[in-house]
């Protein structure tokens, strides 16, 4: 027995010394024979084979796994936003805005003497600042009566037409004669009209 083991051990040193080239590769499958011829010592080659197998690894599970590592994940790319379609909803109340109402302001009134001490013309100055034309409407003047020594006696109010049509953005001049009551001015006093105002119809 001792003389067969001798050889065997022989074998295998020289495949892990060096002679992997001969030990395995090919169509073997790894097994390699080791050739017959005189031992050392007269010993008989082994008539058996050597095989090299690798190592696993045990798990902690107790299980054996492969020493080789698994693949890194592969990171894939977010897919790219598809723009929408579907056009924006119009906004409500693009189209052009009604025309508003007519608006007319007056001017001071700038007053010179009448052809009487109870009548005195009046010029005004009438502007359309609203959408539409001003096509109707009254002009209300506001005469003072004024005593010799320029006290205000009373104060008496008169109308007449506006002057239409007056276009929207426009402006138009007028001059009033604005007279009162003959009996209400006595001689020696006068009139003086201070306030005009508009009403539109």
């Amino acid at each position: 027995m001792r003389r067969r083991k001798q050889p065997v051990l022989v074998a295998v040193a020289l495949c892990l010394g060096g002679a992997l080239t001969a030990c395995g590769g090919g169509d073997g499958g790894g097994f390699t024979a080791v050739g017959a011829g005189p031992s050392p010592g007269g010993a008989v080659g082994p008539s058996g084979a050597v095989e090299l197998v690798p190592l696993e690894t045990p798990t902690a599970s107790g299980t054996i796994s492969s020493t080789s590592s698994p693949p890194a994940p592969t990171r894939t790319a977010p897919a790219p936003a598809t723009p929408s379609s579907t056009p924006p909803a119009p906004r409500p109340g693009t189209g052009a805005p009604a025309p508003g109402p007519a608006a007319v302001t007056v001017s001071a009134p700038v007053t010179a003497d009448g052809d009487t001490r109870w009548c005195e013309r009046v010029t005004v100055t009438f502007r359309n600042t609203g959408g539409s034309p001003a096509t109707s409407g009254t002009v209300s003047f506001g005469t003072h009566v004024i005593g010799l020594l320029g006290l205000d006696w009373s104060t008496v109010t008169t109308s007449r037409p506006l002057p239409v049509p007056i276009a929207a953005g426009a402006s138009r001049k007028q001059t009033y004669t604005v007279c009162v009551e003959e009996w209400r001015v006595p001689l020696g006093m006068r009139v003086d009209t201070r306030e005009v105002t508009v009403s539109l119809r």
